[in-house]
Parts: structure tokens; sequence; C-alpha cells
């Protein structure tokens, strides 16, 4: 009988979680939002077990904050934060086309090339959490055909939050389609193998999410 309460406890937990990550990515907890378990578990229908594994799980991926002594929070980061994270984002995320450019595997336009189709066909059926999931695997792909293992590292520090301000910029009008249309640019310099290119583009997309998110923020 055990391992079936196991499994049975797994899968309310994997629920949790999947219930919580897609309303805090729809911004029905809106940054700042205190996480409480009693309230979620009542809202879920779910024993505070699974609630807490879930919180749990989100903490690690960087959806949610832990707040000692007073539970769980959305993530607040203010305009200057999200400019900070933006003008890092930028130098990172440019080096790790450049190098991707340069060291990718052969394979790698084609992998980058079905995250975008995917990445699509998620916007065309207006599935948004699908789509910020797809973006940041196109990124993080880079990351990894950088073959630089701490800037891998260090663009991973950021993720949860990037991952939020991912659902922010596919929200606002027009910056969703623009933002397939600068990914197929950088892919299209991995193709060719141009390092350079790679990374202006990059660059480029990355600033162009910043100045969405600035506008925003009401900082034009």
């Amino acid at each position: 009988m055990e391992p079936k309460a196991t499994i049975q406890r797994d899968t309310l937990s994997t629920q949790a979680y999947r219930a919580l990550r897609r309303a805090i990515l729809a911004r029905q907890y809106p940054p700042g939002t205190r996480l409480v378990v009693r309230e979620l578990a009542e809202a879920l229908g779910l024993s505070p077990t699974p609630i807490k594994e879930a919180l749990a799980a989100l903490a690690r991926e960087g959806l949610v904050q832990a707040m000692p002594h007073k539970g769980y929070q959305v993530p607040a980061p203010s305009p200057r934060d999200v400019r900070e994270i933006y003008e890092l984002r930028e130098a990172l995320e440019g080096l790790a086309a450049r190098l991707a450019a340069l060291r990718g595997e052969r394979t790698l336009g084609e992998r980058l090339e079905a995250l975008l189709r995917t990445q699509e066909e998620a916007a065309g059926r207006g599935d948004l959490e699908a789509y910020g999931d797809l973006d940041l695997a196109f990124h993080r792909t880079l990351w990894e055909a950088s073959g630089n293992e701490r800037l891998r590292q260090a663009a991973e520090n950021l993720n949860g939050l990037v991952r939020l301000l991912i659902s922010t910029t596919a929200a606002l009008p027009g910056r969703l389609p623009a933002s397939l249309v600068e990914h197929g640019f950088i892919l299209e310099h991995i193709r060719t193998k141009d390092p350079e290119g790679a990374e202006n583009a990059m660059r480029h997309h990355v600033r162009q999410a910043w100045n969405a998110l600035e506008a925003f923020f009401g900082l034009k």
C-alpha cells in the first residue's frame, strides 16, 4: 500500500504545481502576492502537504520566493531590478549566441528551428504559458551550446525572474510576433555560423524586450 500512497501524493503535488505555476504565469497572483498554504489548499481542494511540495518546487524554479517565517510570495522586482536584469541578460545572451555560432554542433540550427516552430504554434493558439516555456527553452539551448559552463550557470540564476517577465512581455501588444521574428533572425545567424551577427541579433532581441518592459513600467 505504501507505493500506491506515494504515487497518489506525488500526483497531487504535480497537480498543485501545475495549477499554481499556470496561475502565477497568467498573473492571477500578481507580483508581491503572498501565497498562504491554507488558502491555496482550500482554493484547489487539496490538503496542505501537496501545496507545500508544489511551492517548494516553484521556489527551486525561481517562480516564488521563500520568505523566512512568512511562507512564500510571488517575486516583485522593481523597475531598477528589471533594468539590471536586462542589462546583464544582453551581455550574457549576446555572448552565448556568439559562442554558440562558433562552437555549436551541426544539429543546433535544427533544434532551434523546431523550438521556434513549436513556439509559433503555441502563439497561434494563444497558449502563452507554452509560448513562454518554449521562449526560455530557445535561449537555454544557446546557453548550453555556448560551451561555457559559467555563462550557463549565470544565465540560469536569472531563470525564474526572466520566465515571469517573458509572460509580461508576451501579453504586451505587438511584442509576441516581434519576438518570434527576432528569434528567426538569431536562428539564421546561427545557421550560417556568423558569430558577430548572432550576437548583434541577440542583443537587439533582449534590448527590444527591455524597451517593451520599460514602456510597461512607465519609465519612458
